[in-house]
C-alpha cells in the first residue's frame, strides 16, 4: 500500500488536509496581532492509559458521558480542546482551526510569554507518559510539524515544546516516553 500524501495546510480555511474535521466549541479567536510561534505536543488516553474509541472526541466536544467510567466524572465540567488529535494509527482528527485558539494549553508560559493559547497550536497524541508512542505517530507528526511549518513561517525549527515544557509541575505530557530525538530526525529527513 502506498503512502499517503503528506499533509498540507489549507491556510485560508485553517485546515489540515486530509485531517477529518470535527469542529469543537471550546474555542475562540486569538488576541488581536497574535502569530503562531509554537507547537505544544501534549498526550492523551481516556481513561488515562486506554486507546481507541470515541472518548477523546467526545471531551472536545462537550459531550463525554460522565457515568461511562468513574475517571470521567473528575473531567465533568471541563471545556478543553486541541487543533489537532493524532491517534495510534495515525489517523488525524481536527477540533479547532489553526487561526482560531484551541483551549489546550491551560497556564502556562513559554520563553517568557504567558497565555501559550494565544500564539499556540495544540497537538493531541492518543498515549501515555509511560508507554511508547507508535511509530506511526512519529512518522505522520514530522509531516504535520513540515506542513505548518511551511504554512506558517513564524513558526520556527525549535518552537516545539511538550505540555510538560510550558506548565512544569502542573503537566508531565507527553511524558518520559516521547522520543524527542525521533520526532526531530524525522523532521529533518522530511525539510
Amino acid at each position: 500500500m502506498p503512502a499517503p500524501p503528506p499533509p498540507e495546510v489549507d491556510v485560508g480555511r485553517g485546515l489540515l488536509r486530509p485531517a477529518r474535521y470535527v469542529p469543537s466549541p471550546n474555542q475562540d479567536a486569538r488576541p488581536p496581532g497574535a502569530t503562531l510561534d509554537l507547537v505544544v505536543i501534549h498526550g492523551i488516553g481516556l481513561p488515562p492509559g486506554r486507546f481507541g474509541g470515541e472518548w477523546v472526541e467526545r471531551l472536545f466536544l462537550n459531550t463525554l458521558p460522565p457515568d461511562a467510567d468513574p475517571f470521567f466524572r473528575t473531567l465533568e465540567g471541563l471545556r478543553v480542546s486541541a487543533h489537532l488529535f493524532l491517534r495510534r494509527d495515525g489517523e488525524l482528527v481536527q477540533f479547532v482551526p489553526f487561526h482560531a485558539r484551541a483551549w489546550h494549553a491551560g497556564a502556562s508560559t513559554w520563553r517568557y510569554r504567558g497565555a501559550c493559547n494565544d500564539f499556540s497550536i495544540g497537538i493531541e497524541l492518543e498515549g501515555a507518559d509511560e508507554i511508547p508512542y507508535e511509530p506511526v505517530q512519529y512518522e505522520r507528526l514530522a509531516d504535520v510539524l513540515v506542513a505548518l511549518r511551511k504554512a506558517y513561517v513564524t513558526l520556527a525549527p525549535d518552537a516545539v515544546a511538550g505540555h510538560s515544557d510550558i506548565a512544569p509541575g502542573r503537566k508531565t505530557d507527553p511524558g518520559p516516553a516521547f522520543d524527542w530525538n525521533r520526532l526531530a530526525a524525522g523532521v529533518a529527513a522530511r525539510g
